[in-house]
């Protein structure tokens, strides 16, 4: 399997037109899997109401990436039941898969 990293610094993919060029480098990379630092995206991703999460993350799926978002996002999910819902969905499901970090044997899970 190959793995795109995005790095984690950088400006926020606050766009799906951020997202579309994500998934050209994947694929110049030849990645099956993209791994995206929670603190990259714009806080607007977080807000599932504003549709840029599923804009983004659909196009992965479409293009038949996979998509690890890493790190602590426990400041959104605390606020917003339906992104509590959407995260844990997410993690059953594995397409998408939201990580509290990617350290160690056995990744921890969010949701």
């Amino acid at each position: 399997m190959a793995i795109f990293y995005v790095p984690t610094d950088g400006p926020l993919i606050a766009t799906e037109d951020h997202g579309r060029d994500l998934i050209g480098e994947a694929f110049a990379s030849a990645a099956d899997l993209v791994v995206i630092p929670a603190a990259r995206l714009s806080p607007e991703f977080f807000r599932l109401g504003s549709g840029l999460a599923g804009a983004i993350l659909q196009k992965f799926t479409n293009y038949q990436l996979r998509v690890a978002i890493v790190g602590d996002i426990s400041a959104y999910t605390e606020k917003s039941a339906p992104l509590r819902d959407f995260v844990a969905e997410s993690n059953r499901r594995g397409d998408v898969r939201f990580l509290a970090s990617a350290s160690g044997p056995n990744p921890r899970i969010l949701g």
